[in-house]
């Protein structure tokens, strides 16, 4: 760039001279004609169509183009080259029009003359950006200098070009710009998405006064100020994401969007490109260029749910941008960003014992465990039972019911049945019992027992373990077997005498199947394609 910039300094005087001295397109003097149906111009856009990062013709005219200039054969001329291409364009000849024009309409991309009367391109520059703090300003001048560049893109130009220029030229830049706008686009999206889908409200709090709960809570609360990496372990339904939401909204970063990623949900290929995003053809299907997930967490937090489940190949790629902040899409060949990113992680196993078996990398783990918090189960936490209970009771009958003030009571009887419970899914579990009995009481109705749901019959008797499957006895063990390999085969006999037990109550209902294991259906899904379990159709399965 720099050579080319030093080429048309000797040309700026005679291109200036030409343009106010004939009223010729100076543009057409430097021998790039831009009338429509010439030789050069329709090899620029041949050129332009055979580029992989084309921008589609739909998406161009969704662009808009403010070009502000004193000079009008160059405005008119570059209008129409850009018009031609099939962006919208805005021209202005003064400071003033200009300004009134970025306070009424919003702009994607500006081209902007450095020296303007009245209005400088500086204060332009400003205002813009005032305006709109993703606008793409391109500055042009016709007295190029070191100095004028440096203070153009200090003050947040995103380009910066030297009069005069060819046609080919000016579409490369607009080109560059408008693939610059649709990735800002696309990652504004995901942010959007992402906030959206943040719950709020009363299934957010950190509620309990156990011990166990709330060395956890104050854990989370003195590293949440810092950017240090936190590792959350607990069983399922423990609120792992409910702290890395509170630690996220107590940091430095809570203006910024806290993005979660569930490692179980999705298979390797489709992980790697929602994480690190992809280069258009980088594979069937891929269209476009598209940002990852960690892009869009840049300068917020990234939730790694399910961390055990990665595959180590993607756990690799994972630690280099913790090392180095360096980002590589799929399909790229060079690094396509840069990002500040804090990472929390979770998993509901035990993590040493997933580096121990290789499951997770034992580099990447202790890159991750700066600081590590573990949630007890619900069980461990008995006093919390009836806070919880009447939080959830009061939260989802004022969401479902909308009746304020008549809120029913959960009884003494009521209180010590649901301390009585295992509750295998631990808070999640008493959350959607408590939930379910929301939407069936009446108002002011005291709840008994017997008004609490069962979602698992075998638990209404006390705190003893489920009843074991019938004709399946406890697997016998190899002491003669390596320890790893012996605890692999039992637990792999345990997960599919399980899930055929499972599905059997759940009459094939994988909703509730999973309601009863107290996981996701993904995970119930994976595992029975893990041991090749095929469930017969059910009618009544649904979300």
């Amino acid at each position: 760039m720099s050579c080319l910039r030093h080429s048309f300094r000797p040309l700026v005087t005679q291109a200036l001279v030409l343009s106010l001295a004939t009223g010729f397109n100076w543009l057409e003097a430097m021998g790039t004609p831009l009338t429509a149906g010439s030789d050069r111009e329709g090899r620029g856009r041949d050129a332009a169509s055979r580029d992989p990062l084309a921008i589609p013709p739909e998406i161009k005219a969704g662009i808009r183009i403010l070009l502000i200039d004193d000079e009008r054969t160059l405005r008119e001329s570059c209008a129409s080259v850009l018009q031609m291409d099939g962006f919208s364009v805005t021209l202005a000849g003064r400071g003033g029009e200009a300004i009134e024009l970025i306070k009424q309409r919003r702009f994607d991309i500006m081209l902007v003359d450095l020296y303007m009367s009245q209005v400088s391109g500086l204060d332009l520059l400003k205002a813009a950006l005032d305006a709109n703090h993703d606008m793409i300003v391109v500055v042009m001048t016709g007295n190029p200098s070191v100095s004028s560049s440096i203070e153009a893109l200090r003050a947040g130009a995103w380009d910066y070009l030297p009069k005069p220029f060819s046609a080919t030229h000016l579409q490369v830049l607009i080109g560059r710009a408008s693939h610059a706008v649709m990735v800002n686009r696309e990652a504004s999206e995901l942010r959007q998405q992402v906030l959206e889908q943040r719950t709020t409200g009363g299934s957010f709090s950190l509620i309990g006064i156990s011990p166990l709960f709330r060395k956890a809570v104050e854990l989370a609360r003195k590293v949440a100020p810092t950017d240090a990496s936190v590792f959350i372990s607990g069983e399922s339904g423990t609120g792992k994401e409910v702290f890395a939401q509170f630690i996220h909204e107590h940091s430095r970063r809570t203006k910024k969007v806290m993005v979660p990623i569930n490692c179980a949900a999705l298979p390797a290929p489709l992980l790697e490109s929602e994480m690190f995003g992809h280069r258009k053809g980088a594979f069937t299907g891929a269209d476009r260029d598209k940002p990852g997930l960690l892009e869009t967490a840049n300068g917020g937090t990234l939730f790694l749910d399910e961390l055990t489940e990665m595959p180590l190949g993607l756990q690799a790629k994972l630690l280099r941008v913790i090392q180095d902040g360096v980002v590589r899409r799929v399909g790229s060949e060079s690094t396509d960003a840069q990002v500040d990113v804090r990472f929390i992680s979770a998993t509901n196993r035990d993590p040493q014992e997933a580096v121990d078996s290789g499951v997770l990398r034992g580099d990447l783990y202790y890159r991750l465990r700066v600081v590590p918090i573990s949630l007890p189960p619900l069980r461990k936490r008995q006093e919390d039972i009836p806070l919880l209970a009447n939080h959830f009771l009061n939260y989802y009958w004022h969401r479902h019911r909308q009746m304020p003030g008549r809120c029913p009571r959960l009884s003494d009887e009521s209180i010590a049945f649901l301390r009585s419970r295992p509750w295998r899914g631990n808070v999640r579990e008493l959350q959607n019992v408590i939930e379910h009995a929301a939407v069936l009481l009446e108002p002011d109705q005291v709840v008994q027992p017997g008004d609490i749901p069962l979602y698992d019959e075998s638990d209404a008797g006390g705190n003893g373990p489920a009843n074991p499957v019938p004709g399946n006895p406890v697997r016998s063990v190899d002491a003669g077997e390596p320890y790893h390999m012996a605890k692999d085969r039992v637990v792999a006999h345990f997960e599919k005498d399980y899930l055929v037990a499972l599905i059997a109550r759940a009459n094939n209902n994988m909703s509730k199947a999973a309601r009863l294991a107290g996981v996701d259906r993904t995970t119930l899904y994976r595992l029975m394609e893990k041991h090749q379990l095929v469930r017969a159709s059910s009618e009544d399965d649904g979300g």
